[in-house]
């Protein structure tokens, strides 16, 4: 038994799960569609070159959960499973996390998209465990802040680290999935690293260090 994990956004959909969540929020008239269009897409881009300042992205993306009801918004996440989440579902992906499970392998999903985008993605794919950059929550509402270090880059190391002393997992014959070179620090730290539908940086270095690159569109 093995602990395998996946990346969420651009490895297990085809297409990231924040940024159409925004796409998502202006289509309905929850913001302001042409600022927050133009920010989304800035901040996706700076992501793509290994830019992205997390803390400045996180403010922006987690105000809309602040001005909202936990009731509306979670029907609105209901709304975005099925018009925006369903079509980019990928059942190669599917049947990678089913045969890790019938190994008897932990499945673990590990994001910098916050839980609350992300909860009903990675349960939908019948995984159990999630570690994702965690919405501060008071008198059941979001508050626009983030609870402890963001899960991104190294912060993905630490959130795993917590969580396996937690669990009492290990990491001997471990798989991390992912496209990103945002990645690698968690790449490099397991066993058998996988490039998943790479970015053209990542890619580069899978092909150097002869990491396995797999397409699952």
């Amino acid at each position: 038994m093995a602990l395998a994990i996946f990346d969420l956004d651009k490895t297990l959909i085809d297409g990231d799960s924040d940024f159409l969540w925004g796409e998502f929020l202006s289509e309905i008239g929850a913001v302001d569609v042409d600022i927050y269009q133009r920010k989304n897409q800035y901040f996706f881009d700076q992501y793509a070159l290994g830019k992205l300042d997390i803390n400045e992205y996180l403010a922006f993306c987690l105000a809309p959960l602040s001005q909202h009801s936990r009731a509306t918004l979670e029907e609105w996440h209901h709304r975005f499973m099925q018009t925006k989440i369903e079509p980019i579902l990928l059942p190669k992906a599917q049947l990678v996390i089913d045969k890790h499970k019938a190994q008897g392998d932990t499945v673990l999903v590990i994001t910098a998209t916050n839980s609350f985008v992300t909860a009903p993605i990675v349960k939908r794919y019948g995984i159990e465990h999630l570690l994702a950059t965690n919405p501060e929550v008071k008198n059941n509402k979001f508050t626009g802040k983030v609870v402890g270090e963001p899960c991104f880059q190294h912060g993905k190391i630490t959130h795993l680290n917590r969580w396996l002393e937690k669990t009492g997992e290990n990491m001997a014959e471990s798989y991390f999935y992912s496209d990103s070179h945002n990645d690698l620090p968690l790449l490099e730290l397991v066993d058998y690293p996988q490039v998943v539908h790479g970015d053209e940086c990542l890619n580069k270095i899978a092909k150097e260090r002869g990491w396995p690159s797999l397409d699952w569109h």
